[in-house]
C-alpha cells in the first residue's frame, strides 16, 4: 500500500468512529439526544403558548369589567 491507501484508510476509520458517535450503536447517539431535546423543546413551547393565550383571555375580560364598571 502506498501513502495514499493509508491515508485514505485511516480518514475512513476516523468517519467510521464519528458515525458511530453519531448515530450511536446500541447507544443513544447525539441525533437521538438532540432529536429528545427538541421534543421537549417543542412540548414546552406549546403549553406557553396555551399559557398566553390564557393569559390574554383573562386580560380581555379583565378590561371589559373595568369598563363595565365605569359606567
Amino acid at each position: 500500500m502506498d501513502d495514499f491507501e493509508v491515508t485514505v484508510l485511516s480518514d475512513l476509520a476516523a468517519l467510521k468512529s464519528q458515525m458511530a458517535a453519531l448515530i450511536g450503536l446500541g447507544q443513544p447517539g447525539r441525533l437521538t439526544t438532540l432529536e429528545q431535546r427538541l421534543e421537549r423543546h417543542e412540548i414546552y413551547m406549546q403549553r406557553m403558548k396555551g399559557l398566553m393565550g390564557a393569559l390574554f383571555v383573562l386580560m380581555t375580560a379583565t378590561h371589559i369589567i373595568v369598563d363595565y364598571l365605569k359606567r
